[in-house]
């Protein structure tokens, strides 16, 4: 699918006019409930779904299907994502009113880290047939490790680019308001929210590794692949805010998601195969089935649960980042 330079640019200005919105709506700091998380990620969801109708009348069925299967798995690999925050969030005691501003610079960073791992993956599929085997083998891994290895976790703090940073950026051990950097003795320093983000940017990086490549399994078109992921990845923070207090009744839900990884490791391997590609409607029926299936299954077994009570999320034996 070949997209004109002038598409590209209206769509990152609309993306851009969208973060400045958020931005200035929420630049008082205040603490997000539920309902108004609720109300944005209607406004991100719509707006996700109304571009695929937009490509279902400009480029046909096939195009808004193959869209539609990617912006399914990467929101689906969201809610993982989610399961990350709470954790950072908890183990550094972010306060409630600081954490939209993280998650808003956090999202800024995961779509441009995102925008560079799509064209170079894209370009390595399109140029090395052989790419697709390995691709394909590191998301069957990777589905492996989240099914299996998902209660081994490890600190934030010990992430190596968290420490990597606390090493050579001069940081205070304290919030300062909702500042990264401060100054101390007239000596400019980080503030431990900058840690924060900083974890947050390093645990995200990880993320568009596999998210990206089980896109790349559906299409290497990187107008549909960025597209897919810009719009999941807009909704994250409201997706964050609207889950808190729900996560620790998702105890399933890792299975499904390393279900999803695995079947896109498999299928980017069958597309270097006499196989094939496998039918953006069976792909999309896979995607669907398998998140209903686990969302449906870890409700019901923690029914009676109920949510946590107000704060951050409790999170206990999620994904999180050993899965990664």
């Amino acid at each position: 699918m070949s997209v004109s330079w002038w598409i590209w640019a209206l769509l990152m200005l609309a993306i851009a006019a969208m973060l400045a919105v958020d931005l200035f709506l929420h630049r008082d700091n205040h603490v997000i409930g539920f309902r108004e998380a609720a109300v944005w990620s209607g406004v991100w969801i719509a707006a996700g779904l109304l571009f695929g109708v937009i490509l279902w009348a400009w480029q046909g069925s096939e195009v808004a299907g193959t869209y539609y299967a990617g912006y399914l798995i990467e929101k689906a690999l969201s809610i993982d994502n989610v399961f990350v925050f709470a954790m950072i969030f908890t183990y550094f005691a972010v306060p409630a009113a600081y954490q939209h501003k993280v998650l808003f610079w956090g999202v800024i960073g995961a779509l441009a880290f995102r925008l560079v791992f799509i064209f170079v993956g894209a370009e390595l599929l399109e140029t090395f047939f052989w790419t697709a085997y390995v691709f394909g083998a590191f998301l069957v891994y990777t589905g492996y490790k989240m099914a299996f290895g998902h209660d081994a976790q490890s600190p934030p703090d010990r992430n190596p680019v968290v420490r990597l940073i606390r090493r050579i950026v001069p940081t205070d051990p304290a919030y300062h308001g909702d500042r990264f950097f401060t100054r101390i003795g007239g000596k400019r320093v980080a503030t431990l929210l900058f840690v924060v983000l900083i974890a947050v940017e390093a645990t995200d990086l990880i993320f568009a590794v596999d998210s990206v490549a089980a896109i790349l399994a559906i299409t290497t078109s990187t107008f549909i692949v960025w597209t897919a992921n810009a719009f999941a990845i807009l909704g994250l923070r409201s997706l964050y805010f609207c889950l808190a207090g729900l996560l620790r009744r998702f105890v399933h839900l890792h299975y499904g998601l390393a279900v999803l990884l695995a079947f896109a490791g498999v299928k980017l391997i069958l597309s270097e195969t006499p196989v094939g590609k496998l039918p953006i409607p069976v792909t999309l029926a896979v995607i669907v089935v398998t998140i209903t299936v686990s969302i449906v299954w870890s409700l019901r077994s923690t029914r009676g649960a109920g949510p946590a009570a107000g704060g951050a999320p409790e999170v206990t034996g999620s994904s999180v980042d050993a899965a990664r």
